[in-house]
């Protein structure tokens, strides 16, 4: 079976939503005819994919829409009603699946190229709420301080709840150095959080890198068609630093929504030199794939420590599983968003394309994730007395159920460093809060830092105080694990792959390239 590539939209976050009262006004002499056509319908086993029964229900659908068009308050297109229906046919079905119109293809297809202006934030939306996935690293919105979890409600002031999320992310983005203000909810705060943003060129930075003493690190944030040449390039880049003398590697999946099932496969098949990195099993076994390492491992075996927490999902699961399952690297943080589902983009000529859920995927050792997540070899938050992430996998609707895998746990660690034992399981009270250009701030950075500083057989410093709130890290002729020997940095983007041809230019549909959530929208 071949595939061609294809870049989805993955996680969802649920709301809740509010039923309004409802105003019911019956006309036998324009609606009589309804109920006997749709007794006849139920006549019909539900059980029963006869021919009889398939017509019958094209026939009631089409009653409906006629009824609808005829009858409904104000005039609507038959084009919209028939939208909505194909969106309500597919995402009734699971989170991840959905209908997306060819304005709605175009936009995913942004996500393959360089930039775009905008804010630099990933939302999903679901029963008319937006949320927010993650802020982009070195954004107007990361820089805004807009957090994973929030609610954007309003948009200059205009209540947004209720409309669609592609119309929503148009209205975020726009000309760079233009001016939008965005009203939030977030958990735990009492009143809405106001922010105003300037609207800038938004590069799909998806690597980038930094040096704590002779300690690489390297922050993936979601996986597209650059993430395997950006590793391969930042490391390099990190080993000539060092001379090739890099004691070890942290590898930060905090927060990466997913992407491509083939990148993922790439990247875990850089640490991992030999096994299964990962399989798909899907609803006919001819349809079921296994992917093995490539014979490399790029480090030479160095010690590997991976930040994980609530926001990594899918593929990012697939690689810290991956790592996890063999015993390649220890993870450290909180436990994911447990997505174990694999979507497939199916392009309709003209039409947009088909997002639908095609295959579960399990880890090495063949568990599957999906709705349980994957947990930490080492336990620790971000935050002081905060559990972290509230939305995962198991609290959306209508999930698929966790079935297939031959065990829900990880094969039992006995690597683990002496050290493990010792770290906190959150950062003191007085702790400050996150600043992305602090790394001193970053408390499973640090632990992370001395970890594989362990692994490496390095000395290990005390735990590290709490710096001072408000002010930027000191700087000393020796640099220690709390500050980077160099400012994390973007490292140059591979040529992107040019974006697939229009649809309406497109071979008949066939089934793409399976791919886990890719980064979600993108405003």
């Amino acid at each position: 079976m071949k595939f061609r590539n294809g870049l989805l939209i993955g996680c969802a976050f649920l709301a809740g939503i509010v039923v309004a009262p409802q105003v019911a006004h019956y006309s036998a002499s324009r609606w009589g005819g309804f109920a006997p056509m749709a007794h006849a319908a139920d006549a019909v086993s539900k059980d029963d994919n006869s021919p009889q029964e398939i017509e019958q229900l094209m026939f009631l659908f089409g009653y409906v829409l006629e009824k609808v068009k005829a009858n409904y308050v104000e005039p609507v297109s038959t084009r919209d009603l028939i939208t909505n229906a194909l969106n309500g046919m597919l995402s009734g079905l699971d989170p991840h699946s959905s209908y997306m119109t060819e304005k709605q293809f175009s936009d995913l297809q942004v996500q393959t190229k360089g930039s775009f202006g905008g804010l630099g934030l990933e939302v999903q939306g679901e029963d008319g709420h937006v949320r927010v996935v993650s802020p982009i690293d070195d954004t107007p919105a990361a820089r805004a301080g807009i957090k994973p979890g929030d609610f954007i409600v309003a948009i200059d002031g205009k209540n947004i709840d209720g409309q669609p999320l592609d119309q929503v992310v148009t209205r975020m983005r726009g000309k760079p150095d233009t001016r939008i203000t965005l009203t939030l909810i977030r958990e735990k705060t009492p009143k809405p959080i106001i922010v105003t943003l300037t609207r800038a060129i938004i590069p799909l930075q998806v690597i980038k890198s930094a040096l704590y003493d002779n300690v690489g690190y390297i922050r993936i944030a979601q996986f597209n068609e650059e993430t395997q040449s950006g590793l391969m390039a930042a490391y390099k880049k990190l080993q000539a630093q060092t001379h090739n003398r890099m004691a070890g590697l942290i590898i930060d999946l905090r927060s990466d929504p997913g992407g491509l099932l083939t990148q993922a496969i790439d990247v875990g098949s850089d640490f991992v030199r030999s096994g299964e990195i990962v399989s798909t099993r899907a609803r006919h076994p001819q349809d079921s794939q296994r992917w093995d390492a490539h014979n490399t491992d790029i480090t030479g075996g160095l010690p590997i420590v991976v930040l994980i927490n609530g926001g990594s999902a899918s593929a990012s699961e697939i690689v810290a599983g991956a790592l996890q399952d063999h015993q390649r690297a220890v993870l450290l943080g909180e436990k994911t968003f447990g997505k174990g589902s694999v979507q497939t983009i199916l392009p309709i000529p003209g039409e947009g394309a088909i997002r639908l859920t095609t295959a579960r995927y399990y880890t090495p050792s063949g568990r599957s994730i999906q709705g349980l997540g994957i947990v930490p070899d080492i336990p620790v938050r971000e935050a002081h007395d905060d559990s972290g992430y509230s939305i995962h996998e198991a609290d959306l609707a209508h999930i698929i159920k966790n079935r297939g895998g031959n065990t829900a746990q990880p094969p039992t660690r006995t690597d683990l460093p002496a050290i493990a034992r010792a770290i906190p399981a959150q950062p003191p009270a007085n702790w400050p809060e996150f600043d992305p250009t602090k790394p001193t701030t970053d408390f499973q950075l640090q632990e992370g830092l001395r970890v594989v500083r362990s692994m490496a057989g390095l000395p290990v410093p005390p735990e590290p105080p709490a710096p001072p709130a408000g002010k930027a890290p000191a700087t000393a002729a020796a640099p220690s694990p709390a500050a980077p020997t160099t400012t994390p940095d973007a490292t140059p983007p591979a040529t992107p792959t040019p974006a697939p041809a229009p649809a309406e230019k497109q071979a008949p549909p066939a089934p793409a390239t399976p791919a886990v959530p890719a980064a979600p929208a993108h405003p």
